[in-house]
């Protein structure tokens, strides 16, 4: 529930006030991708974030203080974009700060709500609460955006910043209601450590436990395989309906159908690991193997964008584009759940008490790839164009690319290991769970 709350703000800022800002108030659309990519760069603040609830121990605080800042923020946006017909200096100033706080909240709330997940979640069903979670935000996309769009007809900026109070509202009071007592009955069941949370004492400052992160093997590697995997993953999607409508003459209409499908690729994708994992003969075969997964799903979703690079390359039309498309999104959902899970397991590995700072630079790093995969995927579009003969194969060049940045990642995920030692934090499992299964899932 905190998840789709956090989705259902963020989905407000990043696709209704985009909307309102190109259409409604005739902008550049350079400035909500602007303000966009701000608000993935200012999320470099992640590891920061997870210092602070490993030094006190909690996470609550940061996921309760995280999402008021997060709806603070997309209420000042709306504002902003209230007034930015009268007062475009005033406006403009509250985007940016807007988007800033936007950045800062999910930075906070997301990193400690995946900081308590790994903590508390048993090793074998991380790759299901992975899925729920992702699920779950996507609910709050589709929810919010569904009955959002209800109410803001007929639309006038008024009615804008009142549904955006109303969801900012509902998410501050809901992730408030989920989180209550939630860590102190984690502790009486036994997932966390009996230890009071307020007892633990600081140990390091922040650059020292950075340092120390970074100089585990394990973490760097996984850091560098995010960044790779999310940059290609985050690439494609700027491009992929110009393509359609440009290469195969798709409508705007079909083209959004289009990715529709690929987003229901993704789901499809997400269970099919989920499900694996929840099945213990599955789980403990060679498709019980979250490395394969995390591979396979790399390679998989470059073959599938090969396909698209030959189909621009060569001009072709009559290419099964919406096969090729749902294959693509299945080997994204795959890759991406079976990596979120990978992630939540190594977090707890390593040096003790350093789960919210490795979380913080996994998500520092995803967040990285995504400001700089839409700029990239459009860039490299445009600056194609002007040196091949034909609007398709710069396309399909743009496709290579991201098929041998896939490559890459797969490649980097071969060489993190899957083998879970036991784990030396004092949020340890309990005693009777510190032998784990050798794979995650």
């Amino acid at each position: 529930m905190v998840q789709a709350s956090i989705g259902a703000v963020v989905v407000l800022a990043t696709s209704t006030l985009n909307r309102v800002l190109v259409v409604e108030l005739s902008m550049a659309a350079l400035l909500p991708g602007v303000l966009v990519a701000m608000h993935y760069l200012v999320q470099i603040l992640r590891p920061r974030m997870g210092f602070g609830s490993d030094q006190s121990g909690r996470c609550t605080p940061f996921i309760q203080g995280g999402m008021v800042v997060l709806a603070g923020g997309g209420v000042l946006a709306t504002w902003a974009t209230t007034q930015l017909a009268e007062h475009s200096l005033v406006g403009h100033g509250g985007l940016i700060l807007g988007f800033l706080l936007i950045g800062l909240g999910v930075s906070a709330c997301g990193t400690a709500l995946l900081t308590l997940l790994a903590k508390a979640v048993d090793p074998r069903r991380r790759a299901g609460a992975a899925t729920l979670v992702w699920v779950m935000m996507i609910a709050g996309f589709a929810v919010t955006a569904g009955t959002a769009g209800q109410l803001l007809d007929p639309f006038s900026m008024d009615r804008l910043l009142t549904v955006s109070i109303g969801v900012a509202t509902l998410a501050v009071v809901i992730t408030g209601l989920m989180t209550l007592r939630l860590e102190p009955r984690a502790h009486q069941a036994g997932y966390l450590s009996a230890e009071a949370p307020n007892t633990a004492k600081p140990s390091a400052s922040f650059r020292q436990a950075l340092r120390s992160v970074t100089q585990e093997p394990q973490a760097r590697q996984f850091t560098l395989f995010v960044f790779v995997s999310m940059l290609a993953f985050s690439t494609q999607d700027l491009i992929l309906e110009p393509f359609a409508g440009e290469v195969f003459g798709l409508s705007p209409g079909q083209s959004t159908q289009l990715s529709g499908m690929q987003h229901a690729g993704v789901l499809m994708g997400m269970l099919l690991v989920a499900f694996v994992g929840s099945v213990p003969r599955l789980r403990q075969s060679p498709l019980g193997s979250l490395k394969r997964w995390t591979m396979g799903g790399c390679l998989l979703s470059g073959a599938a964008l090969l396909g698209l690079a030959l189909a621009g390359l060569r001009g072709d039309a009559e290419w099964p584009l919406v096969p090729n498309v749902v294959l693509l999104g299945v080997a994204n959902g795959a890759f991406s759940i079976a990596a979120i899970a990978s992630m939540m397991r190594l977090a707890g590995e390593g040096q003790a008490r350093r789960e919210g700072t490795r979380m913080g630079l996994f998500g520092a790093a995803q967040a990285i790839a995504f400001a700089l995969g839409g700029i990239l995927g459009t860039g490299l579009a445009d600056l194609a164009r002007g040196v091949m003969a034909s609007t398709s194969q710069a396309y399909g060049a743009v496709f290579l690319i991201e098929a041998a940045l896939f490559v890459l990642a797969a490649r980097l995920g071969a060489a993190v290991s899957e083998t879970t030692p036991v784990s030396t934090s004092p949020q340890a499992c309990r005693p009777d769970r510190e032998v784990i299964h050798a794979t995650a899932l």
